[in-house]
Formats: C-alpha cells, structure tokens, sequence
C-alpha cells in the first residue's frame, strides 16, 4: 500500500492540509501517516500540553502520540478510526530532517502539508526551507491553502519549459492523473522575446507522445511579459484543481533562479494546491493501473 505523509504543528492552518490528505489517501487507496516533529528534550509545538512532565523520552513520545490523535479525532471525526490511519511523532533537531526520516521510513508516495502554517512550519513554506525539503524530500511535496476544500482534482496544470526532465515527470504525473480521471493541462509561459516557442513546443508534443501513453493531455503556449501573472490568470480561467512544478536541477544559474522566483511566489499565491516535484522524483511514482 502506498503512503502520504502529513506532517502537522496543530495549527489552525494545518486542519484543511489533513482534511485533503485524509480524503486524497482515501480515494487513491493509500495509507496516511500523521506526523508531528518534536525536540527532545526541548518540545516545539507543544501547546496544550502540561508542564512540567517526566523528561523520559517514552513519556514525550506517549504525549505527543496522544496529542496527535486528539487532533486527528477533533478535525477528522468518525474517519479517524479508519485502520489506514497510522500516527507517528518523530523527534529531530530539524523538522525537515524528520519529516524525511517519516518519509523514507514509509516510503512515501507524497507529503502533505499546510501552506501557510503559524510558528515554525511558517519557515518551512515561505522561506529557505521550503527549498531544502523539496531538495532532499524522497517525494513530491504538496503545499495546501489554509481554506482548502477537498475535491477530486479534475484539472491538473503543469507549468513547463520544454525540458526533457519535464517529459518524465509528465509521465508519472499521468499515472496518477489516471486514477483521477484527469485531463493535464501542459502550459509553457515565456516573454515575447521567446520567438522559438511554437516549434519548441512541436518539438516537445512529439517527444511526449513517444514517453506517455494517455490521452487526456491539453497543451497551451503564451507569451507575456508577466510570467506569474499570466499563470495566475490562466490557472484561474482553466479552473485548475491542483498546480505542478519541477524543481529544476540542470538549467542555468539566471533560469534556475527565476524559476525558483516564480515557484515561491505560487507557494505565496494561496488559492490552489501545489505540487512541487525534483527531478528523480519520477523514478518514485509506482501504480497498479498501466498506462
């Protein structure tokens, strides 16, 4: 059974993250590990809990597992009986470096987690951070908006650059837009300048057509001066239930950096969920259904 790892800090901001992990695990037959990153002997995050306790390390692990299940019980109800529901705080020094020993421990398909949480995980999302756990997550990292509703996504847009890397994680991406039932929409915004577009982007139709086998892909080509505008506009227009970005790993310093520019300014957009995918994360998304 494939996992999701939803690490929380209990804020009200992470509610909506656990809702859509909890429904998106549900749907697609997969386990979810609710996790909670806790300094021993210094507790982060730990409001709520009584002070002073034993400084044992069972005891903290005890009071942290209970924490983890009044939250899950409170936000979930009844669903959190579900018997793919596992809980597991982790202690760490570094809330990244726990949250990817939950991964790697589960082999996670996905983590799943809250945009614009409060306190500590307010750096994962909106700072360096965010960069250094999709760096060295061993899966995609799905960013949820605070007021989020679940739905099932039925319209997948993936922001491109007609790299070669993009073709393979377009690939796996299909695998799960088939247990979806959902149609990608490939879209690559560049300047005016770009005068190389529509045959780059032939090129690139031709080269997925020999990688992916699924029919319900859509391309669109535009040109602007705006970038991030242009794609907020368009993610808007095409009523796109969930965003997908590659992290690049071998493109130059200045494209690299203005991609990386534009992928912190969608996490700061907030209005629907993000998909941060690396490059070898395509060598990670396995399914039963063949394409």
């Amino acid at each position: 059974m494939k996992t999701i790892v939803y690490p929380t800090d209990y804020s009200t901001n992470s509610k909506a993250a656990l809702k859509y992990a909890y429904n998106m695990a549900s749907h697609m037959e997969m386990r979810l590990v609710v996790t909670h990153v806790y300094d021993y002997p210094t507790v982060l995050g730990t409001e709520g809990l009584d002070e002073p306790f034993p400084h044992t390390e069972e005891n903290i692990f005890d009071r942290h597992r209970s924490k983890l299940e009044e939250f899950c019980l409170e936000n979930l109800g009844g669903d959190f009986m579900n018997p793919n529901i596992t809980i597991e705080p982790v202690e760490n020094k570094s809330i990244v470096k726990g949250i990817i020993s939950v991964a790697d421990e589960w082999h996670a398909y996905l983590i799943v987690m809250g945009m614009k949480g409060s306190s500590v995980f307010r750096k994962i999302l909106m700072g360096s951070t965010t960069k250094h756990l999709i760096e060295k997550a061993p899966c995609p990292v799905l960013s949820i908006p605070k007021e989020t509703s679940y739905r099932l996504p039925k319209t997948i847009v993936y922001a491109t650059d007609f790299e070669e890397e993009d073709v393979y994680a377009i690939r796996k991406l299909a695998e799960m837009a088939a247990q979806l039932d959902a149609v990608i929409k490939v879209v690559h915004i560049s300047t005016k300048e770009e005068y190389k577009g529509e045959m780059q982007l032939e090129w690139f139709k031709e080269l997925l057509q020999q990688k992916v086998n699924y029919e319900r892909i859509e391309f669109e080509l535009l040109f602007t001066d705006s970038i991030f505008e242009t794609l907020r506009v368009y993610v808007g227009d095409a009523n796109a239930d969930l965003i997908v970005m590659l992290e690049r790993e071998k493109v130059g310093f200045i494209n690299k950096w203005l991609h990386q520019d534009l992928v912190k300014k969608m996490e700061s957009y907030g209005k629907v969920p993000l998909l941060s995918m690396r490059g070898n994360h395509h060598q990670l998304f396995y399914f039963k259904k063949a394409l």
